[in-house]
Order: C-alpha cells, then sequence, then structure tokens
C-alpha cells in the first residue's frame, strides 16, 4: 500500500470516529438558549420575578405572622410557666394560715394568767418558728394598728373613733392578712379609724 493510500485510510477512519462520538453526544443547544436545571430555574425565578410577585409577597407576610406569632406564645407560655412556679405553694401556704389564726386565739385568751405563763409562752415561740419558717416561702404579714388603710391589703369591717390616731388608718385588726410575693392570699380584716365631728 502506498503512502497516499495509508494517509486516506486513516483520514476515514478518523472522519467515522467524529461522527460516530458525535452521535453518542446530545444535541448542542442552540445559540441564545440555555440549559438550566430545577434548582437553578427556581433560584432565578425567587431572585427576579417572586420579587415583584403578589403571590410571592403574601405568602412572605403569612410567614412572618406565623414566626412572630410563635414567638409570641412562646412567651406566653415562659411567663405562665414562671408564674405557676413561683405560686405553686399557695394552695398549701392558704391551707395553713387557720392554724396561724388558732395559736394567735390561743395566745390572746390565756391572758395574764400566771399558771398559763409557761404554756403562752411555748406557743408563742411556735407561732413565729411557723411565721419565719413560712417567711422563707415568701408569705408574710399584713395589717397592723397604725398603718394607712389599703383596699388592696385590708377588708374594711367597720370604723371605730380611737383618739391620738389619724384618720383613715387601721385602728384594729380582726383578723391578720397575708401576702404571698407581691399577691394577697388572705386580706387583713380591720376596723377604720374615723374622727367624731365636732
Amino acid at each position: 500500500m502506498s503512502h497516499k493510500e495509508k494517509h486516506q485510510t486513516v483520514d476515514a477512519e478518523a472522519d467515522n470516529t467524529a461522527a460516530a462520538t458525535q452521535a453518542h453526544q446530545p444535541e448542542k443547544a442552540e445559540a441564545g438558549q440555555v440549559n438550566l436545571s430545577e434548582e437553578e430555574l427556581v433560584a432565578l425565578c425567587k431572585a427576579h420575578v417572586c420579587v415583584k410577585c403578589a403571590v410571592m409577597a403574601e405568602a412572605e407576610d403569612v410567614k412572618l405572622r406565623a414566626l412572630a406569632d410563635n414567638e409570641n406564645f412562646k412567651r406566653r407560655i415562659q411567663r405562665e410557666t414562671e408564674e405557676v412556679r413561683r405560686y405553686a405553694t399557695e394552695s398549701v401556704l392558704a391551707d395553713l394560715l387557720p392554724v396561724l389564726d388558732n395559736l394567735g386565739l390561743a395566745i390572746e385568751h390565756a391572758g395574764d394568767a400566771p399558771a398559763c405563763k409557761n404554756l403562752v409562752m411555748g406557743v408563742d415561740m411556735t407561732r413565729k418558728i411557723f411565721l419565719d419558717t413560712l417567711k422563707k416561702h415568701g408569705l408574710e404579714c399584713v395589717g397592723a394598728c397604725g398603718e394607712a388603710f389599703d383596699p388592696n391589703v385590708h377588708e374594711a369591717i367597720g370604723t371605730v373613733c380611737e383618739p391620738g390616731q389619724s384618720e383613715g388608718c387601721v385602728a384594729k385588726v380582726a383578723q391578720s392578712g397575708y401576702v404571698l410575693k407581691g399577691r394577697v392570699i388572705r386580706p387583713a380584716k380591720v376596723m377604720v379609724n374615723k374622727t367624731t365631728d365636732a
């Protein structure tokens, strides 16, 4: 085979290989067309078309409102949980108040009888220890003679005229009141001083 014939054979094989390769490749996009994946199309839509789209704006508004509602709900639950934790002992402490009342009545009715002196002293010490223990849990006694009448913590059951005391102050305490961490468990029942008109 001559050199010229060999060269023609090589050229023919190269043309066949190129034709076969082109047959297996997908057709190239025509000029001016761009092939994009689904993700790329969505990203382009969001960046250029959806910015001005009313549906997108409404969906964004709904999303923001839902996020705000969710934050408000979280804060409300947190506040309610904190309040439950803060006042968890309220019912138990309220049930113990009659015990304090009875200890006070025992001291009051014993009077100055010499035979009861030691017993009264023991009851008084018990009552003070009991009050100190309740105070550690946030319970405080309210309602004392001479303090200004406050309808938030006092319940007026009548008026009296006590010389030497100012108008509208607590003259007598019929029953002590109690406050737990700022919340009134039981208002103090008091007699309010009212000066007589001249």
